[in-house]
Order: structure tokens, then C-alpha cells, then sequence
């Protein structure tokens, strides 16, 4: 038998584990949720791990997922055993290299955290539409269904590729098996290289090509031989089933399972069955547990090799008494017949004993929706529908089953837990530290997954833990719990979360609140449900436990960890806080002795600081007060609509109960602008105050806010006098009659301290200080007033909207985004909308900034008083300077045609109509003009009925010339949209690109890109990177008819305008590269620092600060003064990402590469100014 070892681990790391040992290379591309397969592997490769072949694995950062794909094709062709990690439009780029890694028999494993395909909309999460889309390339395809199959069966896919000479494609669900945490026994890498063919490893070795022995492959066919070659594959898929099954019985020996290809369970004489693949047979297998105890006959049979699929294999897995049969798939294909998985069932069963037996097609779980067992009791019940689907109510088409009442299926004495956090509070990490400390340390089994909202940090998280003695199938979210906490107040009035509490269940409430104080904050049907329901209910002040103990008022991730475990006694409490004690030494131990000795004060601090309440028995009388979601009445229509039939349903967790017919205005994925103002999602723990005693009205508050959750007001007397009791004011400098006001919107501010660091205030007394929330929550009032009255053109123009101050002045057209707090990206891109917003098309690269710029449910992208804003969409992540482009050339086409129109009107039109029209065509190219002519044409036209003038007016929106915005990070524009990125800016067409550039892939988790500093630790480079940062300005310069500048807003907040308004006034293509401090830099202090560390990055030449107008004689201008380079190591060790270097790789050789990154850094100003002096020399001669 095997020598294994228990284990606790999510699916990702199982994979890595597994497939580490038997490679040679693994090429990598970061993609959610398989990034952390790569993470894994590269971290290992570090640390000096070696696989079977006594080797450290050679990992390499590719620049796409295609180009990993090439290099894995390269480096198989090349005889080293290689693999790679991808999902969705990642695994979809792969595809035509799998064609031929298939084709040319290559041994190579792509393991898959099988994720959905964006269609009309985004999804990150679990389904199969990427491996399905796969099943014709000639790769195996082997499906894992928990965390422990992939342990096990991971291997078989890697000796099974290299016998059968056939590559696989080694997938299980994303998220659901991929991110959820279980106690599993674990591989010993003797015990696998016992099962390798060592023989057939040399063999693919000798085939692989080497100038010592050539030969050629690649050839192109005619069609005279091509068919034939093609078919000279089949005896290897003929033979592949075998081989596979051989392997499992391998396994099988080594650990005492029973791995088929197919495996059977339930009922020996079972009448229904399902057949389905990954995750949802484990909810099935629970389900079936339940239905047997009840006598009925059901069944499962579960899918492990998909490809090829083995006829006689399936037959033989199910019962001879069966009468019907029911097919999950997890994707949809429109317009097909069927899913493909009951396709196959289908052909499989023709001409079989079971041919007459009667086949059903559901579709499940698309996007990760949640399964559940009386989901999967519907299906088995299901007699009337030949086509169906679990998991939502499609009142359109009809064909979803109803589910009928939750039930209870999980094995008895299993603890149920599901804790409710705000992202990077740390809640999910010290879960899944709880849960590794009790599956580690404790005979239980333990299961851990993660549920998440579509915010960056500050959204809601949602932890479901479970542990018991018995093994936990359940693979799916906690609706009943034994333990239930709460980590933010706010959410108390937002969500239905004591209601899931079981009866004598637990509550833990963090909360500044006293016991006194909860009678008056606690919404009527909480009190209602504790005290009828018998739950036992504590408080905790964590927020005020962090700030004694050094953590600060939002890290309270341990505090409450440590309460959890004094009130759940899993773990004798001494003994537990030993363990997360030792947890916080291996976590943060990097980070300081001080960092630790903090954490481990917090948590002796919450486990001593929690407060039992006695429940008043009157709270049985307590009215249901609903959720804390007022019905929006002020808006555009369809805004309103929006807000009130979906967003609203979404943002307290209950989008799960909407119906289809819901979603039929919204079908083509299109959304109304400005949802985000309607969130009001309260969940700072400090807010901005203002003094207008210190108030110099610089306007600088404003110019920093990550969510413009902060503005400056200009108010007439009148409007001044009708402001709410108690706003304040001051005289405006400047514009007598005029008062100026700083309005805070409490609600919505996530706290981040950014305005309060860059006020500079009077005399050393900053005008804004970071206060209680609680205490100035009625000052929303001042904000809710202040946000309805009319922007003042006549203000603006007296300060110009080219400065800080003027362009404050205006709305942002982007607000309460679900950015991060003092997220370094969304300044610029709020200020761009300040600019152009009213005319501005933006094609947005998946990443970051597509996530917080569009999420469901909510859209920060809003619209001025004319309704006028931002269009935006976003295609993928590699082609978001091509589809920007597209963009731009619909434009020019329909405008082109309109403009020859306009011509006519030019040339036959009354005077009136002829100088409206000349001034429309001298204006033609100038955004800033064009709309104030469109609109006096319009007028000239108003009344003209003639086909050319109606022409004109059914096409008015159209008229006037845009703005073209290609937003994106530097994974984008460095990496996998590099090509297209290229081939725009040398089109020479009136483009603008605007990269937040915040030197990793922030989106994905923080994996190295070329814009990563070397030295720089990131994922994918653990040790440091050692390689150059990339400058693309200076590759594209070099065009010379590219607008080009680099900008750092804390640095130079006029220079950052000054950019803006150049780039989009140039009639041709432009890039701006906005340095963006991010919350994976680790910056010391966090991102209330974001300005400064933007200001001392020039400072000390970390960036460079330049503008390259190729209008101007002089085109370049370098806007930052001369670096002072002996600062830059001072600055590097600001931030984590650089201070942890030395306990990786050694004071030595981190100073090594410090010099290095210090050195590129002088080269790249060095060369800025030979350009610079080069230019001015010509010029002079």
C-alpha cells in the first residue's frame, strides 16, 4: 500500500502536487481560478523541490495563454515531459496548439479548473463550456469530482499521456473542487514513481527531435494523403481506454479504491440514474444516501474519462434494472440538439440493451450556481420533461424542475459554520487557517469553500466551513449552520443571515455596539429569530481589539478567529490558540517579529473579549422590519427598474431567487449606467470629516478619492441657504456670490484615508480627519443635497477645468465603484470621466479595472444631467485594443457618411443653416467644440422635413465627434495585448489607451508581468524577478506619431491633466501609462499612502514622469526633476513585495538584484534624456 499522509489542501494545490512530480516544464499563464496550479509549481521549483526525476521543474511566465500553450508544444517537441495550467478563454487560446500537441502523439497534461465562457456577460466561475469546447482536439479528457479525486487521479492522467502517446486535458470544477479546502491523503513521490514507465519515457525522449538524429515534422498535406494520416490515429484512442483503466487499477492497488473509467453508485437494482461529471456526483452521492435510507431506487454513474469515450465501459456501469435515465451538463449550447455529454449518452446506448430506455438532457450549475440535494431529488423525480434544468425558475421557456423544500442531507454530526466578512479583513484567510488547523490537528474531516461578490476587496465574503467524523460530500453553500458570524455591522440590515442559524445555534456579532445599545440597532426580525430560536448570541468589539493590540481597525481576522474557537470548542481553547499562534508565525512571519507579536495579542485578545447576551424574552414581539433597501425612486427609468427588480435582490444575496423572465430585458448582457449610486453600502469603519476652518479649497481631496465618494461643491447664496441644518460653507476664493463646500458621501466611502494623507490643510490642521462612521452617518444628508444641484460652467470656467481645482468641479462620470480602498487605478480613470466622460466610448480589457468598472450588479459608469456618459464594454483580456479600434472605425464610418450630409448643407443651405454647418465641419476633428456645433446645426435644422435634415436627426447621436478610451493594466498592454496594442498605435488613428499600470496582474491575484520591477516578488516569481521592466513608452515613442506620456498623479497633479487633455486633443493614437499603487504591493501603512508613494516613486526615479507630443518641434518633455537614485532601495523597501526578498533569497543576492532593478531604472532615464538631448540638438541646427 501507499504511503500517504493526511492532509489539508484545496483541489488546485491536489493538481499541482500530483502533476509536479512527473514534469520537466511547466509553461504558465495566470488565469482565475487555475493561477494557483502555477503558483504552487513555481513556489515549489524555489523552494528546491524536486519531482520524481530528482529535478527542480523549469517554470516559465509566458505572455498569453497561447504563447504557453506554443512553448508547451516546443518543449514536448523537444522531449521534456510538460505541463500547463488554464481555464475558460484561457483553455479556448490553447486550442489550436492541442490540435497539434494531439496530432503529433505529445505526452503533454493541461490541467483545468474548468471555468464558464464569457458570453453576454463575464463569469470567472465554475462550469464545462471551456473543456467541452475542447472534446474535438484529439486530447483525452479526464474529469475529477472532489479535491481528493484529483489528488488521486491526477497522476493517471500524466502516465496514461505518456503510454498512450495521446495528451489529456486533466479537468475538475472551477471553484467548487478547485478552491474548496478538504482534509485528503496525499501522494508520496516514491509511491509514484513506482507506477511510472520509465521505458516509455525514454521512448518519448529517443522521438523527440534533436539535430543528432533529424527529422522533420510539421509538413503540410495535400488532400491526396491528408485524410489517410488523419485516421492512422484511431488504434491509439481504441487502445487509450485501456491504458487509462490500467492505471486506475494502479492506483487502485496502491491506495485500496475502486477508479473506473465509470463508476457506479446507489442502488444495485436502481430503476433512475443520473449521469453526470465533477463536483455535483458528490452532492449526488448525498442525495442518494438520503433517497436509499427512504427505500427509493436511484443511482449515479459518474464520468471519469470523457474522451475517448468508452461504449462498452459506460454500458457495463449501469444496473440492468434501470428505466430511466437523466443527463446533467454543465454548459448550454444554444440551438443543439442536446448538451453534449447526453449526445454521447445517447449515440453510447444505440444499439444497446438499454437502447428503448428513455434519456432526459438537464443543464446545471452554469457560472457556479449552487446545487443543491433537493435539486438533485427534482431530477430524479423528473417523468415529464425530455429537456430541463436545476438551480433557477425559468418562467420563460419553462424548463426548469421545481426543487421542492430544502432538505437536510449532510451525515449526522457534521458542524456547519458560515461567516460573513468584507474582503481583505482577512476573514477568508483565517478561515482557511481554521480550517487547516482543525483538519490538521483533529481526527475530523474538514471542508472549506469561499463565496464571493463581484467587488474587489470591500465586498461581501462568505465562508462555509464544515467538520465532522464522517467524510463531507456536501458540495455545496451552508443554508443551515450551528455557527453563524458577522464581522461587519453593517451587514446586519443587509442580509438574512440568523435566519440560517439552526435552533441553540451560535451568533457572533462584531459590532462597536454594547448589549444595551443592540435593542436599538438590530433590525425587529433578528431579535424576533435569536429569541424564538433559542440562539446563543455574543458580541465582540474587534474593531476597537484591533486598535489596542497594533492591528488597526479593519485587520480583525484573528480576533474574531480566535473567538470562533473559544465559542465552537472544536479545539480545547489553550490548544487552539497555540495553533493559530503558530499559524500567524508561518503567515506573517515574513512581514516582521512585530507583525506576529501583534497577531498573536489579537488573538488572546478575542478570546477573552467576547460578551455573551442574555436575550431579552420581549424580542419574541419584534416586527420584521426588512432588509435595509429603500425603493429608488429618483433616476432615469430604466435605471430605476434595474435597481429595483434586480440590483437590489443581488446586493442582499437573493439573486439566486430571480427568475428568468427577470433577465429578458437584459438578455444581450446590457445594463442602464449609474446603478452604483444606489448601493449605499455603508462599510467604513472611519469617514472623512471636514473642517472648513482649514479648508484652503485646493480641491485635492476630491482629485485623489479612489470612488469620488468625495467632491467640491460650488453654491449660489441661495442654494447655500437651502442646504440642510448645520451643512457648513465658506466664502468661495475667487467667485464672490459663490460658496464652496467639500461634501462627504458617508455610504458610500470605503474609508481608505486617501483624502485625509493629501490634505494640506491651514497652519499643520488638516481640513479633513478620518472619524467614526456611526458618529457622522447623518451628514449623508449634506451629500444627498449637495449631489442634486447643478454643475456651474461659470465656476469652472474661471478655474479651468485643466487644473486640479477646475476639473473637481465637474461630476465624475465614475463613482462608488467596487474598487478596492485607495485603489490606485480609479483616480485617473474618474478624472478622464471629468474630462470627457459626456463623450467618451471606452473598450475595457478584462481585468481590474473591468471588474470594478462593470460588475453585477452594479455600474459605477454614470451619465450627466443631460444623460450624456461613458459607453463602455469589454470584449477579453488579449483584445482590448482591437476592439477599442473597431470601435473607432464604426465612428468614423457612420460619421463619414453623416459628414458628407453636412457637406451639402455647407454648400445649398440657408445662411443660417450653411454657417451652422461650417462651423459643425471646422470643428469636425475637435472633440472639445463638436458637440456645442452638432447641437447648433441640429437646431438649424430643426424644422427642415427633407430627407437629407431627417437623416441628420434620426442619426444626431452620431454627429458629434467622440472620444475613443481603450482602458486596461499592464498584464494587457505588456503582456497578452502587446501584438494589438502595437498594431493600434501604428495605425495612426485617433485612439486613446490608458494603462493603469500597477506593475503586476492585479486582478488574478499578482502574478509577475513585464511591467514588474526586477527584484520585484510577485506570483510566478517567488524568488524575485529578475529580468528588466519593459518600457513600452519608449518602444513607442520610437513611431514618433504616437501621443505618448508616463504620469504618477501624486507626483504632479497638473502634469496628470496636462496628459489627459494633450493625448485626447491629438488627432491621431495616444498612450498614457499611469503608475497605480496596488493593494499586492504590500505598501507599508497601506494604501492611505497611495499619493505619496506615487510622489516619492519619481522622487527617486522608480518612475518617470514625461510627456511626447509629436506636434511639438521638441516633442519630448521630461516633467519630473532629476532622480535622486541613492533613494531607491529606500523606496523599494516601502513595500513587501520588495522587503521580503532578503528572507527568500538572502541579504546577499536580494542586494544583488535591488542593484539591478536600481541600474534599469538609471538606464531608462539615461535614455529618456539622450532622446531628449538628441532632439534638442536637431532642433537647434
Amino acid at each position: 500500500m501507499a504511503n500517504r499522509k493526511m492532509k489539508t489542501m484545496d483541489g488546485n494545490q491536489a493538481a499541482a502536487h500530483a502533476s509536479y512530480a512527473f514534469t520537466d516544464v511547466a509553461a504558465i499563464y495566470p488565469i482565475t481560478p487555475s493561477s494557483v496550479m502555477a503558483e504552487h509549481t513555481d513556489e515549489w521549483a524555489t523552494e528546491g523541490r524536486e519531482n520524481i526525476f530528482g529535478q527542480t521543474v523549469q517554470v516559465t511566465e509566458m505572455q498569453s495563454e497561447a504563447g504557453a500553450a506554443g512553448a508547451v508544444h516546443g518543449s514536448l517537441a523537444a522531449g521534456a515531459l510538460t505541463t500547463t495550467y488554464t481555464a475558460s478563454q484561457g483553455l479556448l487560446l490553447m486550442i489550436p496548439n492541442l490540435y497539434k500537441i494531439a496530432g503529433e502523439q505529445l505526452p503533454g497534461v493541461f490541467n483545468v479548473s474548468a471555468r464558464a465562457i464569457a458570453s453576454h456577460a463575464l463569469s470567472i466561475f465554475g462550469d464545462h463550456s471551456d473543456v467541452y469546447a475542447c472534446r474535438q482536439t484529439g486530447c483525452a479528457m479526464l474529469c475529477e469530482s472532489s479535491v481528493q479525486e484529483v489528488m488521486d487521479l491526477t497522476p493517471v492522467a500524466h502516465l496514461a499521456a505518456l503510454k498512450g502517446k495521446v495528451p489529456f486535458i486533466n479537468f475538475f470544477d472551477g471553484f467548487r473542487t478547485s478552491h474548496e479546502i478538504q482534509k485528503i491523503e496525499t501522494w508520496d513521490y516514491e509511491d509514484l514513481k513506482e507506477m511510472t514507465d520509465f521505458e516509455a519515457i525514454e521512448a518519448f525522449r529517443k522521438n523527440a527531435l534533436n539535430p543528432e538524429r533529424p527529422v522533420i515534422r510539421g509538413s503540410a498535406q495535400n488532400p491526396d494523403i491528408f485524410f489517410q494520416a488523419r485516421e492512422a490515429s484511431n488504434p491509439y484512442y481504441d487502445a487509450l481506454p485501456a491504458i487509462v483503466q490500467e492505471y486506475m487499477d494502479k492506483v487502485n492497488a496502491k491506495i485500496g479504491t475502486d477508479y473506473k473509467l465509470f463508476n457506479y453508485y446507489g442502488a444495485k437494482d436502481a430503476e433512475t440514474i443520473i449521469v453526470a461529471m465533477g463536483s455535483v456526483n458528490d452532492t449526488i452521492e448525498e442525495t442518494i444516501d438520503y433517497l436509499l435510507e427512504q427505500g427509493q431506487k436511484v443511482g449515479v454513474v459518474k464520468v471519469r474519462l470523457y474522451r475517448p469515450f468508452s461504449v462498452d465501459a459506460f454500458v457495463a456501469a449501469i444496473p440492468d434494472t434501470v428505466k430511466r435515465i437523466q443527463v446533467l451538463d454543465r454548459t448550454k449550447e444554444p440551438g443543439a440538439l442536446g448538451e453534449p455529454l447526453y449526445l454521447d449518452v445517447v449515440a453510447a446506448l444505440k444499439g444497446t440493451k438499454f437502447h428503448d430506455i428513455p434519456v432526459t438532457s438537464g443543464r446545471y450549475g452554469l457560472g457556479s450556481k449552487n446545487t443543491t440535494p433537493n435539486q438533485i431529488v427534482a431530477v430524479f423525480n423528473n417523468t415529464d420533461k425530455q429537456r430541463f434544468t436545476i438551480g433557477i425558475k425559468d418562467d420563460v421557456t419553462n424548463l426548469s424542475l421545481d426543487p421542492g423544500a430544502d432538505l437536510v442531507t449532510t451525515p449526522e454530526g457534521t458542524t456547519n459554520c458560515k461567516f460573513w466578512g468584507l474582503g481583505a479583513d482577512g476573514t477568508v484567510g483565517a478561515n482557511k487557517n481554521s480550517i487547516k488547523i482543525i483538519g490538521d490537528n483533529t481526527d475530523m474531516y474538514a471542508q472549506a469553500y469561499f463565496d464571493y461578490d463581484s467587488k474587489k476587496s470591500g465586498g461581501v465574503t462568505m465562508s462555509h466551513l464544515r467538520f465532522g467524523k464522517k467524510p463531507i460530500k456536501s458540495t455545496y453553500l451552508i443554508t443551515r449552520a450551528n455557527f453563524v458570524a458577522c464581522h461587519n455591522p453593517a451587514y446586519i440590515r443587509k442580509f438574512n443571515m440568523v435566519q440560517e442559524i439552526v435552533d441553540g445555534g451560535t451568533f457572533l456579532l462584531n459590532c462597536p455596539w454594547s448589549v444595551e445599545d443592540l435593542d436599538q440597532h438590530l433590525p425587529g426580525q433578528v431579535k424576533k429569530y435569536i429569541a424564538d430560536h433559542k440562539i446563543n448570541f455574543y458580541i465582540i468589539d474587534g474593531v476597537k481589539i484591533g486598535i489596542e493590540t497594533g492591528m488597526g481597525p479593519t485587520r480583525i481576522n484573528t480576533i474574531l478567529q480566535s473567538a470562533f474557537f473559544k465559542l465552537t470548542g472544536i479545539i480545547p481553547e489553550a490548544k487552539a490558540i497555540e495553533l493559530m499562534k503558530e499559524a500567524a508565525q508561518k503567515t506573517y512571519g515574513r512581514k516582521g517579529e512585530d507583525v506576529v507579536k501583534k497577531n498573536w495579542a489579537a488573538i488572546d485578545a478575542g478570546a477573552t473579549g467576547v460578551v455573551k447576551v442574555d436575550v431579552p424574552a420581549e424580542w419574541s414581539n419584534c416586527a420584521d422590519e426588512g432588509l435595509d433597501y429603500p425603493k429608488a425612486t429618483e433616476g432615469i427609468d430604466k435605471t430605476l427598474a434595474f435597481v429595483n427588480n434586480i440590483q437590489t435582490a443581488v446586493s442582499a444575496q437573493e439573486g439566486n431567487n430571480l427568475p428568468v423572465s427577470a433577465f429578458t430585458t437584459y438578455v444581450d448582457g446590457t445594463t442602464p449606467s449609474g446603478t452604483s449610486a444606489y448601493e449605499k453600502r455603508g462599510i467604513a469603519v472611519n469617514v472623512p470629516v471636514w473642517n472648513n476652518e482649514n479648508c484652503i479649497q485646493c480641491g485635492f481631496c476630491a482629485y485623489v478619492c479612489p470612488h469620488a465618494v468625495i467632491r467640491t461643491i460650488a453654491l449660489t447664496e441661495d442654494e447655500a441657504n437651502n442646504a440642510p441644518e448645520g451643512m457648513p460653507t465658506l466664502a468661495m476664493n475667487g467667485m464672490p456670490g459663490y460658496k464652496f463646500a467639500i461634501s462627504v458621501s458617508q455610504l458610500d466611502c470605503t474609508g481608505c484615508g486617501s483624502c485625509a494623507n493629501v490634505c494640506p490643510g491651514k497652519k499643520g490642521e488638516k481640513a479633513l480627519t478620518m472619524q467614526n462612521f456611526e458618529a457622522n452617518v447623518d451628514k449623508q444628508a449634506w451629500f444627498n443635497y449637495t449631489n442634486k444641484l447643478p454643475e456651474k460652467p461659470e465656476v469652472i470656467a474661471k478655474f479651468k477645468e485643466t487644473t486640479v481645482k477646475g476639473s473637481q468641479f465637474k461630476k465624475p462620470l465614475l463613482e462608488f465603484s467596487g474598487a478596492c480602498a485607495g485603489c490606485g487605478e480609479t483616480p485617473y480613470a474618474r478624472l478622464i470621466t471629468q474630462l470627457f466622460g459626456d463623450r467618451m466610448y471606452i473598450a475595457n480589457a478584462t481585468g481590474c479595472s473591468s471588474i470594478w468598472g462593470n460588475s453585477s450588479p452594479s455600474t459605477p459608469y454614470t451619465v450627466n444631467a443631460k444623460g450624456y456618459g461613458p459607453a463602455w464594454s469589454n470584449s477579453l483580456f488579449e483584445d482590448a485594443a482591437e476592439f477599442g479600434y473597431g470601435m473607432h472605425l464604426a465612428d468614423v464610418a457612420i460619421r463619414t457618411r453623416l459628414r458628407g450630409i453636412v457637406e451639402e448643407f455647407a454648400a445649398n443651405g440657408s445662411d443660417e443653416v450653411k454657417a451652422a454647418a461650417q462651423e459643425y465641419l471646422d470643428t469636425y476633428h475637435v472633440g472639445a467644440k463638436n458637440g456645442a456645433a452638432t447641437e447648433k446645426l441640429l437646431a438649424a435644422i430643426a424644422e427642415d422635413n427633407s430627407e437629407n435634415a431627417v437623416e441628420l436627426k434620426n442619426n444626431k447621436e452620431f454627429l458629434a465627434k467622440k472620444s475613443q478610451w481603450i482602458f486596461g493594466g499592464d498584464g494587457w498592454a505588456y503582456d497578452i495585448g502587446f501584438g494589438g496594442l502595437d498594431h493600434v498605435l501604428a495605425s495612426g488613428k485617433d485612439v486613446n489607451i490608458m494603462v493603469f499600470d500597477t506593475e503586476v496582474y492585479s486582478n488574478t491575484g499578482g502574478q509577475s508581468s513585464k511591467s514588474s520591477q526586477a527584484s520585484s516578488i510577485a506570483k510566478f516569481a517567488s524568488g524575485g524577478k529578475q529580468g528588466a521592466k519593459k518600457d513600452i513608452g519608449q518602444i513607442f515613442m520610437e513611431y514618433g506619431t504616437a501621443y505618448v506620456a508616463q504620469v504618477s498623479m501624486g507626483a504632479n497633479q497638473s502634469q496628470t491633466i496636462k496628459a489627459f487633455k494633450e493625448a485626447e486633443s491629438y488627432k491621431g493614437p495616444s498612450i498614457i501609462i499611469a503608475y497605480s499603487p496596488c493593494l499586492e504591493h504590500g505598501i507599508k501603512g497601506g494604501l492611505i499612502n497611495m499619493p505619496n508613494v506615487q510622489k516619492n516613486a519619481v522622487a527617486c526615479g522608480y518612475t518617470v514622469l514625461y510627456r511626447f507630443d509629436p506636434r511639438l518641434e521638441k516633442p519630448l518633455q521630461i516633467d519630473s526633476r532629476t532622480p535622486d537614485f541613492s533613494k531607491f532601495t529606500e523606496f523599494l523597501l516601502n513595500e513587501a513585495r520588495y522587503f521580503n526578498l532578503p528572507k527568500v533569497l538572502g541579504q546577499e543576492e536580494a542586494d544583488k538584484l535591488f542593484e539591478k532593478a536600481r541600474k534599469d531604472a538609471e538606464k531608462r532615464y539615461n535614455r529618456l534624456l539622450f532622446k531628449k538631448r538628441v532632439q534638442d540638438e536637431e532642433t537647434s541646427e
